[in-house]
């Protein structure tokens, strides 16, 4: 199992519209896409003063599932531009991470 984690922020005044973005459209639009191996996604948020930090996680069977998603440089960041407005930073790059033991139900 791998995850794929990537990291954003926004204006205070956009954290709404932006995680509004996220759960209604972009990550339903992946899971749309029927990639072999994607195992569902994570999202997280962490208010600061002036700014809100998004943390999304994908989930995949394989990094070779995650390269399907990614494309050939899968390490680079993957944002629609509908997102990219409303963000005020982001890394260029998502981390891929081996999964050593998954969480407990």
């Amino acid at each position: 199992m791998v995850v794929r984690v990537w990291h954003g922020w926004t204006r205070a005044e956009d954290a709404e519209e932006y995680e509004q973005l996220l759960i209604g459209s972009i990550l339903p639009g992946i899971a749309a896409r029927n990639i072999s191996g994607y195992q569902g996604s994570e999202l997280f948020r962490r208010a600061g003063p002036t700014e809100v930090e998004f943390k999304t996680v994908l989930w995949f069977e394989s990094r070779d599932a995650a390269r399907e998603f990614g494309g050939e440089d899968d390490t680079r960041a993957a944002i629609p531009p509908a997102a990219k407005a409303l963000l005020l930073r982001f890394r260029e790059e998502a981390r891929h991470y081996e999964v050593r033991k998954p969480r407990e139900g």
